[in-house]
């Protein structure tokens, strides 16, 4: 058999993800592997068509792919989601429909899952007949057993190529309208009160529905909010995955990326992403923005501001998209506004909501609105938590710091009360009378302090 690694790291071989790769070509010799370092070389790929054009024949060539990333930022890098983008905008579709496709990712697991889901869905739209997925930790290659649970990944997805076994899309097609936005006027002036509202875009198009929207939103204000484009900004590379900012939150870039992040948006009372959807989810330079934004590490760069979203697309068709933007906003300790598509196509309802939103995000900072965290913050914060403390606290110094000034080191053995009062109760369980009692008093106590809080 005739396997294609699709690389993601952009490291290249040198990337930690490449390790796996290399033990399952080792472990599985008779298959013949290659393997294109996509993430990589992407780049120079976009000028030097020959070469992206010796990767596509790899695939034509192959009986089945393995999609390898790292996971970066609840996706694959950005890197990886361009590739992904010329796939789609040179028409090959049909050069990988019909392979059989795994994915193999590594990561902390830090919402791993909707990287798996975003490349399962891309499998789909382009034809791949998808055999599942493994996630690794950075280090369970030197785990035992982990290693037998790769080597039983790699045998099902080569037996599933030798058996040709049957496989049912997961994912149905994007279904798209096309619709031309025409905004009315705005009907009142929102107070800005002050507040500083900044909108981030990757525009291309001024005449675009997303542009429309954007003008619309931005005339719904006393003061029109800034812009930046992400287009004009300089941005010499995406995220390479060095975390050398692990130190002191400062990238080896010297672009104009942090310039903008810390001055522009870190210093915004509002922020509204406006973005198209593509491929199931937004552009390859979105993906780079919030790559890049990993200078800050594990530490939440916008706490207490709202976000709002401005979308081109088919967003309510992409429960994953929606998840990432819930998860990052949550983690973030900001709070989601509210989401405007333009997939309904109508204009007045359009210009209603777009309206409805610049009021929300003015009122919800002015009452300092934070929506209560739900199991996506509070899951990756126990994760990080863990993480940091332990094997990662000398790669991520900054933010062992910073976990140690606001106490987010709240390991559950370190609240002596509450082992003191299950050290006195604990002994009361092994009775099944007492237990049940122990219980009813408990729930009983709880209940008259919310009562005394409710005043009744």
């Amino acid at each position: 058999m005739k396997i294609v690694v699709l690389g993601g790291s952009p490291k290249g071989e040198n990337g930690l993800t490449h390790l796996y790769v290399r033990f399952l070509r080792a472990r599985f010799p008779p298959h013949a592997w290659s393997v294109q370092d996509v993430s990589a070389t992407i780049t120079s790929w976009e000028i030097d068509e020959s070469n992206f054009s010796e990767c596509i024949d790899a695939v034509r060539d192959a009986d089945g792919i393995l999609w390898a990333f790292p996971v970066y930022f609840y996706l694959v890098p950005g890197q990886y989601k361009r590739f992904i983008e010329l796939i789609f905008e040179r028409g090959l579709e049909d050069t990988f429909r019909g392979r059989y496709a795994a994915v193999l990712t590594t990561s902390i697991r830090f919402f791993d899952h909707t990287a798996h889901n975003y490349l399962h869905a891309i499998c789909d739209d382009l034809g791949l007949r998808y055999c599942g997925f493994h996630s690794a930790a950075m280090d369970d290659l030197l785990r035992e057993n982990e290693r037998e649970r790769l080597l039983d990944f790699g045998q099902n997805f080569l037996s599933a190529l030798e058996r040709q076994i049957p496989t049912a899309r997961t994912y149905p097609a994007l279904s798209e309208r096309v619709f031309h936005y025409q905004p009315g006027p705005a009907s009142e002036r929102v107070d800005t009160q002050d507040k500083r509202l900044v909108i981030v875009t990757d525009l291309e198009n001024e005449e675009s529905t997303l542009g429309g929207m954007i003008r619309r939103f931005r005339e719904a204000f006393s003061a029109a909010p800034e812009v930046v484009n992400l287009r004009a900004v300089d941005i010499a590379g995406g995220c390479v995955g060095c975390v050398q900012c692990g130190y002191d939150n400062i990238c080896v870039y010297r672009d104009g990326f942090r310039a903008m992040f810390t001055g522009k948006l870190q210093t915004a009372d509002i922020i509204v992403f406006a973005g198209s959807i593509r491929d199931r989810y937004l552009s390859s330079l979105w993906k780079i923005f919030f790559d890049r934004s990993f200078f800050n590490n594990h530490v939440p760069a916008f706490a207490g501001k709202q976000f709002g979203f401005i979308l081109s697309g088919p967003f309510a068709q992409l429960a994953n998209l929606r998840q990432i933007f819930q998860a990052y906003t949550e983690i973030q300790q900001a709070n989601p506004a509210g989401y405007v598509t333009d997939e309904f196509g109508d204009s007045a309802k359009l210009d209603a909501l777009l309206q409805n939103l610049a009021a929300e995000v003015v009122r919800l900072d002015t009452a300092g609105s934070i929506r209560t965290p739900t199991y996506l913050s509070i899951g990756g914060k126990k994760l990080f938590r863990d993480v940091v403390w332990g094997q990662f606290r000398h790669v991520f110094p900054a933010d062992h710091r910073h976990y140690q000034r606001h106490g987010l080191y709240d390991f559950p053995q370190n609240n002596y009360g509450m082992r003191l009062m299950n050290g006195i109760l604990y002994p009361f369980t092994r009775s099944r009378a007492m237990r049940m009692k122990t219980i009813d008093k408990l729930q009983e106590l709880r209940k008259k302090q919310m009562l005394e809080i409710i005043g009744e």
